[in-house]
């Protein structure tokens, strides 16, 4: 027990960590289209081994814990906050519930379509999470200079981004969950 126990809070560690070192290699999105944002290349991959590899109460702890990380490592953006209601409001929409909403990726399953669905849900999730910020929150405090209403400039800004980190996400997903699941077995 004690060996299992060791092993799975030093597999999140790991996990944690290369979502993190992921998330800070990002592919610039504003030099691919005109609204901006930042695709990382698969950071929420291994919350989504987490959450298969360990249940969703494991995977949901350990997505608490990354976005911890996230905040601390986004702390720069509360700054802009004219409000505690509107600092309170980033943090949770921008950092705690978009990713530790991660750690419930294999509610589906681990089947194909269950690794899918968890991924499509969870990081659906995220997205409405950055929307609602995007739109509540930030463009009251940067206003859109292309004449858009703050819901579709956020649904448009936020999707040109999470749109790809889904399909990536998804797709890195199906292909890791059966192998690290038939690699690595739980003991």
């Amino acid at each position: 027990m004690k060996t299992q126990t060791t092993r799975r809070l030093v597999e999140s560690a790991l996990m944690i960590a290369v979502g993190t070192v992921l998330s800070l290699s990002i592919l610039k999105v504003d030099s691919l289209w005109a609204f901006g944002g930042g695709l990382t290349i698969g950071s929420m991959v291994p919350l989504v081994l987490i959450s298969h590899r360990w249940g969703i109460k494991w995977g949901t702890f350990t997505a608490f814990v990354y976005s911890l990380l996230q905040l601390i490592l986004g702390v720069d953006n509360i700054q802009y906050a004219t409000s505690v209601g509107m600092a309170i409001a980033i943090i949770l929409l921008d950092y705690v519930i978009a990713y530790t909403v991660i750690g419930l990726a294999a509610m589906f399953g681990s089947s194909r379509p269950g690794i899918i669905g968890g991924v499509v849900v969870t990081l659906g999730i995220r997205f409405l999470c950055h929307f609602l910020s995007g739109w509540m929150i930030w463009d009251a405090l940067w206003p859109n200079e292309l004449g858009m209403t703050s819901a579709v400039y956020s649904l448009w800004y936020n999707g040109s981004y999470m749109l790809p980190e889904i399909l990536i996400t998804a797709v890195l997903a199906c292909i890791l969950v059966p192998w690290v699941q038939k690699t690595f077995p739980r003991r």
